[in-house]
């Protein structure tokens, strides 16, 4: 491989890379303005992590980590406060890693890897809000936060799934 296609290969994935950040951060606009609301306090569908998921099967994880967390600083300047990205944060830490060793152990699809960063965002923004509110109570909600994670990492998933095969990776 000569220098040039080396570079040009970096180039593609930082243009990738700001494409998938922007993307991301509108769909953290779009949740903030229209929220997906089943009555259920901290329940949300969480559009934001499609980009996530596609950066981490498209680009790698060290992609998937920097886009991720420049969605979450900006969007927490711009729609969410600083408990809002704090939260965030610590949620897409937890999910994040999960994914990239459910990934890098290659035994689950991307719908399965995406249910388990949906369940282990719930599990990161619960140790942040147990920390804070010092009662470790608040774990009676992980139920709710189990199931709902589930439901919206498969959806996540399998609209990953398939931008990825439209885009043919």
């Amino acid at each position: 491989m000569t220098q040039f296609q080396t570079n040009r290969d970096k180039t593609k994935r930082l243009a990738a890379s700001a494409v998938l950040a922007s993307l991301g951060l509108i769909f953290s606009y779009i949740e903030a303005i229209i929220p997906f609301s089943v009555g259920i306090p901290g329940v949300k569908l969480g559009i934001a992590n499609l980009v996530v998921i596609i950066a981490l099967y498209m680009l790698g994880k060290s992609y998937a980590l920097s886009i991720n967390v420049i969605r979450i600083l900006v969007a927490g300047l711009l729609f969410n406060g600083a408990f809002g990205a704090l939260y965030s944060l610590a949620g897409a830490a937890v999910s994040l890693l999960v994914m990239i060793l459910l990934r890098k152990i290659n035994l689950f699809s991307i719908v399965g890897v995406s249910m388990a960063g949906g369940v282990a965002h719930n599990v990161g923004q619960l140790l942040v809000a147990a920390a804070i509110i010092s009662n470790i109570k608040i774990f009676l909600y992980f139920p709710i936060l189990l199931f709902s994670g589930m439901i919206t990492g498969i959806i996540i998933g399998v609209i990953s799934h398939l931008v990825l095969k439209k885009i043919n990776l």
